[in-house]
């Protein structure tokens, strides 16, 4: 048994696949130069003309929103730094395949030094175009031939899936994904979450512990790979899978269903997306809205930023998917463990509590007005709510609310259209807005409680720092008291209140929740059954009894 990162739940079983490259790249002298570099630039050529390509498979199969990872790739091939650092080593008498390797590393190695997680994932797309190229200047086949025609069950075992790899894949055939590399922003992560694929990254040496054709049992929820597991753990974990299937099946009947507690109470379930796709499956497993968008991931795997015209179609794109259910998206909300290269932001001694989220946006008035201007226009396809990230002040959030009247301003002066019936409401991330709550909640139309954040900035503690892991609790009374006075403050203003972090798809914690009063819970697209049916087993009455003993008050 080995053990890594969970990031797509669920159980897979089937015959290993190895996805394994040769690292070895022979370095030998040239004479001619500029023969050698012609060699480079029509390989970039050709590199090109074969990226473009998977962009429009990865457009048909994946969506356009996940497709615009290869223009990043583009963008690589595009860079005059790139190249020049390329040719310079070819001039001086080496290979064009050693000289992109060489390159290649030190570009990695640059992202893979910096902090933030988001980047140093983003190593992988330098990988993944050097490597095409140095296995175009080699005259070799592509490499992702052979992961078109997957057997039935396949198990995938790789370093990392390059974005090219997981875009030409049959998902239909694919069981599970084991990977050395990776975290839960890896673009493996992201695609197994977005086909439910079982997924663990992260797992040290798997290469060289799996072969081809090996029976192994990916777990994600635990984290668990099993290889060639003997007769009495496979029954075991093909009992787990038929058990799930049911599971699923039965669940399937709360996709239609509206549901209640037990006492009647109506808890709406909306879903979180990331990507304008992702809203399809929300619908499919019965979400009665999206209670976050995060719109960030536009942002990112670019050098500048998304056009008014880009953040346009990817809004109206959701808004119209729902067919008049609520949209909630949430403004940009970068800094701290999100960094964007292009928005220059400054290192900081502590980033999470610097400039980040609403405050980034306040000081790009042109950029945050951009975004309002997208959304506005987009507005008018569908029921759009407008929510502001990590608001502590009051003053915050009517400078936010004075953008976006500005930016309204200008789109009547243009003769755009755009609805007068957007609500606004904020994120409540920190211990100041909850505090503050009832006076904020004479500002907004909603509240959304993003647990992550409130618990990081509650308890003092990084949430990614496995040193301090262990005092990351949900359960706290501090947590509990900050949620229950934020629902009671917009209930008394006769506000909404809903809950978009981690705890909300937490069966054990939802209840808790319900009993609190909170009237919507936001969650993975592929939790919102499961979390439908637990709302239709809870007592109101029952939870509420129960109150001052979560809070631990006697």
């Amino acid at each position: 048994m080995i053990t890594g990162i969970p990031v797509s739940e669920g159980i897979g079983i089937g015959k290993a696949v190895i996805v394994k490259k040769e690292n070895s790249i022979e370095r030998y002298n040239i004479s001619n130069t500029e023969k050698e570099i012609e060699r480079f630039i029509e390989a970039i050529d050709k590199a090109k003309k074969e990226i473009s390509e998977i962009k429009k498979h990865a457009e048909q199969n994946l969506g356009s929103d996940k497709a615009m990872i290869f223009d990043a790739h583009l963008l690589i091939l595009n860079d005059p730094e790139f190249v020049k650092m390329v040719k310079e080593k070819i001039q001086q008498g080496t290979n064009a395949e050693w000289a992109v390797n060489e390159t290649a590393k030190f570009y990695e190695s640059l992202l893979l030094g910096l902090d933030d997680e988001y980047m140093r994932e983003r190593a992988n797309d330098i990988k993944d175009v050097s490597e095409r190229l140095i296995r175009i200047l080699n005259g070799e086949s592509d490499s992702e031939a052979g992961l078109k025609n997957l057997a039935e069950g396949s198990i995938i075992v790789a370093e990392d899936l390059t974005p090219s790899e997981t875009a030409q894949m049959d998902k239909t055939k694919v069981a599970g994904f084991v990977t050395q590399q990776g975290g839960r922003t890896s673009h493996t992560a992201i695609i197994a979450r977005t086909y439910e694929i079982p997924a663990v990254v992260g797992v040290k040496g798997v290469l060289g512990k799996i072969k081809d054709g090996d029976i192994v049992i990916v777990d994600g929820y635990q984290g668990i790979v099993l290889i060639n597991p003997d007769k009495q753990i496979l029954e075991e974990y093909e009992k787990r899978m038929k058990e799930e299937k049911q599971k699923k099946e039965e669940l399937k009947r709360f996709a239609v269903t509206e549901v209640k507690t037990k006492d009647g109470r109506k808890v709406k379930v909306y879903a979180n997306i990331a990507f304008p796709d992702e809203a399809e499956i929300a619908i499919k497993n019965g979400a009665e809205g999206i209670g976050l968008f995060r719109t960030e991931f536009l942002f990112m795997n670019r050098s500048s930023p998304p056009s008014e015209d880009e953040q346009f179609a990817a809004y109206k794109a959701v808004l119209e998917k729902m067919e008049g259910k609520p949209v909630i998206i949430r403004t940009l909300d970068v800094g701290g463990d999100k960094s964007i290269p292009y928005l220059n932001i400054e290192n900081e001694l502590n980033p999470f509590l610097g400039c980040r989220a609403i405050r980034l946006c306040l000081g790009h008035r042109e950029l945050f007005k951009t975004q309002l201007k997208a959304l506005l226009r987009a507005s008018v396809y569908g029921n759009l709510k407008i929510m502001f990230p990590m608001i502590t002040t009051a003053y915050e959030l009517k400078e936010a609310k004075s953008i976006l009247q500005e930016a309204k301003e200008e789109l009547k002066k243009q003769g755009i259209e755009f609805s007068d019936k957007i609500e606004v409401g904020i994120m409540i991330e920190t211990p100041a807005a909850a505090l503050v709550s009832d006076i904020l909640a004479d500002e907004v139309d909603f509240f959304s409680i993003g647990t992550n954040d409130l618990i990081q900035y509650t308890l003092a503690i990084d949430r990614t720092n496995e040193k301090v892991s262990y005092l990351y609790d949900p359960l706290n009374p501090a947590i509990l008291r900050l949620i229950k006075m934020t629902v009671d403050n917009a209930h008394k203003k006769g506000k909404e209140v809903g809950v978009c972090g981690e705890i909300a798809s937490d069966e054990n914690i939802v209840p808790i929740l319900i009993g609190f009063g909170v009237d919507e819970l936001s969650v993975n697209p592929a939790k919102i059954l499961s979390i439908k049916k637990k709302i239709t087993e809870t007592d109101c009455n029952i939870e509420k009894s129960k109150v001052n003993k979560y809070l631990q008050i006697n």
